[in-house]
Formats: C-alpha cells, sequence, structure tokens
C-alpha cells in the first residue's frame, strides 16, 4: 500500500463505531452482506438496449450467491431473443457478482443484470420476506398457460384509432365496437393452451375452438373487426 508523504505525517486517530453494513431483508431474514455469498433471492431486472429498439426482463433466483435459476424474456427486437438463448445458459451457475461482469450478449440482457443485482443486494427482492425463499422452477410462475411470456400488443392511429393485437389472455382475433365505433370488448385465442392441447392428441381444429374466449360486452357489439385487416 502506498500512502502520499501527507498522511504519512498525520498522527492516528481511533475509529469509533463501527456497526459493519446494514441489515437487508432477504429470505425470511435480516442479513448483513459482506460478499457476495450473503445473497440469496428471487427479484426481476429490466433493460432496454442503447436505440432503446427492444427490452429484456430478466428473473433470477439466486441462493448463496449463485444464480441457481434464469427467466430471460426479451420484446421488440428479433436478434435479442437469439440472445436470450445464449445468456440464459451463459448465467448458470456464476456467482451474482461473475454475472455482472459478464457479456450477456444483448445491451439490453446487460442493463436488466445491473438493475437486477441492485435489487438483490439492496434487500428489495420478490422474496425479502418469504422464509427460506422460492424454489428453483419459481420463475415460471411468471408466465401464463403453457409457458408463454404475457404480451401485451396494442397499435393505434390518430385517424383510425386504436387496434387491440394481444392481450394477456391471448392474441386478439375480432374486436367489437358498438353504434358510436368504441370498442366495448373482444374475442381471442389461448396460444398457450391450444398449443398445449394440440401436443396431448387434440385435433388442431378443436384445440381452437376449445381455447377461444372473450372479454367485455363483446357480444353487445354492432360491429365486429378483424384487428388485423380492418
Amino acid at each position: 500500500m502506498n500512502y502520499s508523504h501527507e498522511v504519512e505525517r498525520m498522527c492516528t486517530v481511533a475509529k469509533g463505531c463501527n456497526h459493519g453494513p446494514a441489515p437487508i431483508p432477504q429470505e425470511g431474514k435480516w442479513v448483513k452482506a459482506y460478499q457476495i455469498t450473503d445473497i440469496s433471492g428471487l427479484s426481476h431486472g429490466v433493460g432496454w438496449c442503447a436505440p432503446q429498439q427492444g427490452t429484456c426482463k430478466l428473473t433470477l433466483n439466486v441462493k448463496d450467491g449463485i444464480i441457481e435459476e434464469a427467466l430471460v424474456e426479451t420484446v421488440g427486437c428479433s436478434g435479442m431473443t437469439h440472445s436470450a438463448a445464449m445468456a440464459a445458459e451463459i448465467l448458470m451457475g456464476k456467482t451474482l457478482l461473475e454475472a455482472l461482469n459478464t457479456d450477456l450478449v444483448c445491451d439490453a440482457i446487460n442493463v436488466a443484470m445491473r438493475e437486477i443485482f441492485k435489487q438483490l443486494v439492496y434487500g428489495r427482492s420478490q422474496t425479502a420476506f418469504s422464509e427460506n425463499g422460492l424454489p428453483i422452477g419459481a420463475t415460471l410462475e411468471d408466465l401464463g398457460k403453457g409457458l408463454r411470456s404475457q404480451v401485451g400488443t396494442i397499435m393505434a392511429t390518430n385517424v383510425k384509432g386504436v387496434r387491440y393485437l394481444e392481450m394477456a389472455e391471448g392474441y386478439i382475433t375480432s374486436l367489437a365496437l358498438d353504434e358510436n365505433n368504441e370498442v366495448i370488448g373482444y374475442k381471442f385465442l389461448r396460444v398457450g393452451r391450444m398449443l398445449e392441447d394440440i401436443r396431448h392428441g387434440m385435433s388442431p381444429n378443436e384445440a381452437y375452438e376449445k381455447n377461444i374466449g372473450q372479454y367485455g360486452r363483446y357480444d353487445e357489439g354492432v360491429k365486429y373487426i378483424d384487428p388485423r385487416e380492418e
């Protein structure tokens, strides 16, 4: 250790209180985190790339500083979806600090890693007050039926109005309009559940009909439009 001449000439003043770091809540305990292995929890981080063309939601389940589970969800950029496939493999088994300083292929995923790091090391995790945290596999609870990300895709123009394309319930097939041409409901297809039924042996037509649903005052519509065609 090198000291400047000015410091070397100084006399020593004793340090008084030394209480260590403030305790943070994690997995039902109050923990003073001195090193990365002291960090556990499940949390989320959201990141974006430099041109802000796409975004990533990253969910990690960390036990004793080690990433044991990751869920990488991306939207808005086709290249980012492939980056997510690589990042999920890269993250496994790394310490939280290693992952923070690892190239996760895509800017948006790297930023999401930065944001989730802050959540976890400051004790702002989803499992802060859950005894023993959540089991490995808990990230899948963030997904909808059929293990598909829950996505909202809405497009609108000033001249032609709004078009609902996808909601949490599923892929929108039809919008119901009232006498004022205002949206009062919609019909949707539960894509994840439909594909599950087909995988389990149901015919595509039967699976399609079984997984059609509607929301709002759809039956009261004066006019029905296909949001992708009309």
